[in-house]
């Protein structure tokens, strides 16, 4: 729900501030503010201005009382409208009191204490725009007490077509244009949703959020980018998903040579997502609850990766190190160090933040390194399955036994050994499990991953227990 956070409270923004360049001329700066306000309103529907008056002390024209009626029934309220500094380039432009009403069925309701814009390029512009005014900048721009109710709208993918409000205590940018944002903050967001789609109905909070390098709004939403990403306590209660998210980390500027993610605490209470899932999906989620959870109903996850690029004469070196843990379930690490060649004439750091598939690049080698651990599943699994197929446990380690020597019959000795190691950690005769890989030099990468069945016979591995 951020990303409709974010446009909602942009095209806030740019429906009320105050923005077409005005030539300079004689007319005082009440009478050019009130005379732009209504030029702009002219062929839109009627506006009502209360009282323009000028500062005596400093340089500052306001506006307050208006009152806008549109066509098809909008109608705008706001309590003040201020001007500092030059009309031509202000200072700063701030309004109070706002509400803006949208009928019909996909009706709206958006209000806001103050919105506060740091030397906005202009100081008029067309309020009826839904889109940012193209060549429109502020250095700044600060939302205080903002709320958007709505009804027959889409929600999104996660909860389709519903109804909904969305609160947030304070929103604070720098660098605004058409296009870009150089920071955004959020804090203290709160909302509910009536959707019929995938999270169904429910409700949510975010206490902060911060958005750096923010690309791309004009274009399509999935060639979106952004530098950094940072979340602190997301809360989600719907008809499908009840989770807790203490911190949240994201890298993607590669720029400088490296990028990542962390992830902290991401609870997940399963045993309420049973109880609000479909009764007849309650028995198959009950059982991989209780597999990954020892009966508790409570999961929580946590996650660190990082990535790195070398950059040499004739090729790059590609290195990432990851790890998954699953409290009380499993541990997952990953080591890499690829030295690969990428396409002719790309720069590694534009390449490598907008790859979208592996076309051209080609692998020189390197090695995989990969560990699995078990926290708790693994002594779980055989109880649980053996009772689910009633055999003995005994039975059904035997029977995976045999399994993992026919894999190894069709794929080879070292899938043998993997699933040979998996039976030995399920039988309590190993904690981990480690795989080395050493892959095979000038291949396409492509080529590799679209069939993965073929790697056994192109690369070398190794399989370890512990």
């Amino acid at each position: 729900m951020s990303s409709s956070v974010i446009r909602a409270s942009l095209l806030a923004a740019s429906l009320l501030c105050l923005a077409v360049s005005a030539l300079a001329d004689d007319r005082a700066p009440t009478e050019r503010l009130e005379d732009d306000l209504r030029a702009l309103f002219a062929d839109e529907g009627t506006l009502e201005i209360g009282e323009v008056a000028e500062s005596m002390i400093r340089e500052r024209v306001t506006a307050s009382d208006l009152h806008f009626v549109g066509p098809e029934g909008q109608r705008l309220w706001l309590d003040r409208y201020e001007v500092s500094g030059d009309y031509d380039r202000p200072d700063e432009v701030r309004i109070e009191g706002i509400r803006l009403e949208t009928p019909g069925r996909e009706q709206s309701l958006l209000t806001a204490e103050t919105l506060l814009l740091d030397d906005p390029s202009r100081a008029v512009l067309p309020l009826h725009q839904e889109t940012w005014p193209e060549g429109f900048t502020v250095g700044g721009l600060v939302v205080e007490a903002l709320v958007a109710e709505f009804s027959g709208q889409e929600l999104g993918e996660e909860f389709g077509e519903g109804r909904g409000r969305i609160a947030v205590e304070r929103l604070q940018a720098a660098g605004v244009s058409q296009d870009a944002i150089d920071s955004l903050e959020v804090s203290g967001l709160e909302g509910q949703a009536e959707g019929d789609d995938e999270f169904g109905s429910g409700t949510f909070s975010l206490a902060f959020a911060r958005v750096e390098g923010l690309r791309g709004l004009q274009g399509p939403e999935e060639q979106r980018e952004i530098d950094r990403l940072e979340m602190r306590d997301l809360v989600i209660d719907s008809d499908r998903l009840v989770a807790t998210l203490s911190s949240l980390e994201v890298d993607g500027d590669m720029t400088d040579g490296e990028g990542g993610f962390r992830l902290e605490s991401l609870d997940l209470d399963l045993a309420r997502m049973i109880a609000l899932a479909p009764e007849e999906e309650r028995t198959q989620l009950r059982m991989a609850s209780n597999v990954l959870t020892g009966g508790s109903g409570q999961l929580r996850l946590d996650a660190d990766s990082t990535g790195r690029w070398e950059s040499g004469n004739t090729a790059s070196r590609l290195l990432g190190e990851l790890t998954i843990t699953a409290d009380e379930a499993f541990g997952w690490t990953l080591d890499a160090d690829l030295p690969v060649r990428l396409p002719e004439g790309v720069e590694p750091a534009a390449f490598l933040a907008n790859m979208e598939s592996l076309e051209g690049v080609t692998l020189l080698g390197g090695r995989v390194d990969a560990t699995l651990s078990d926290l708790g599943l693994f002594g779980r699994l055989p109880k649980i399955m053996a009772a689910s197929q009633g055999v003995s446990e005994a039975l059904f380690l035997e029977q995976a036994r045999t399994q993992a020597q026919g894999f190894g019959m069709m794929l080879g000795p070292e899938i043998e050994a993997l699933f040979t190691g998996l039976v030995a950690m399920m039988a309590g005769e190993a904690s981990e499990l480690t795989i080395h890989l050493i892959l095979p030099a000038d291949s396409e990468l492509e080529v590799l991953a679209a069939d993965p069945l073929a790697l056994p016979k192109r690369l070398e591995m190794r399989v370890e227990s512990r």
